[in-house]
């Protein structure tokens, strides 16, 4: 309706006419910046692994958060689809498990008596990715 007065009237050049409508447009583009801010609602939460999320590294000397990661009845250390670990946390935890036991501060196939009352990290019967045994 606004074109249409503005070319219904002879006064008001054409020309001036195109760059006005061009101008306001590129106005409103810029202006295209939200109104508030607000976090995304629908965003989901990075997962992080229990030891990244309470910013815990694992040491040779930590026996006790050591044998949480192995079985008590083997010795075998637990896979990260069973811990829930990322894989620079379960690396390190392998490594530094081996080196507990190098130094003789971890049994080697049996987990010591003492830490099998110890609260449970995870669920070993109830793997986070399930595997093919």
């Amino acid at each position: 309706m606004f074109r249409q007065l503005l070319t219904a009237s002879a006064v008001i050049p054409r020309s001036f006419v195109r760059s006005s409508v061009i101008r306001q447009s590129s106005s409103a583009a810029a202006n295209d910046e939200p109104l508030f801010d607000m976090e995304n609602p629908f965003e989901k939460e990075k997962q992080q692994c229990l030891l990244c999320r309470l910013k815990i590294t694992p040491d040779y000397k930590n026996v006790k958060l050591l044998s949480q990661f192995q079985s008590p009845y083997t010795g075998r250390i637990y896979g990260k689809h069973i811990t829930g670990l990322c894989e620079t946390q379960q690396k390190l935890v392998e490594a530094e498990i081996m080196k507990a036991q190098a130094a003789g501060l971890m049994a080697t196939y049996l987990k010591e008596p003492c830490y099998l009352k110890d609260p449970k990290l995870f669920d070993t019967d109830n793997p986070i990715r399930p595997h093919r045994f």
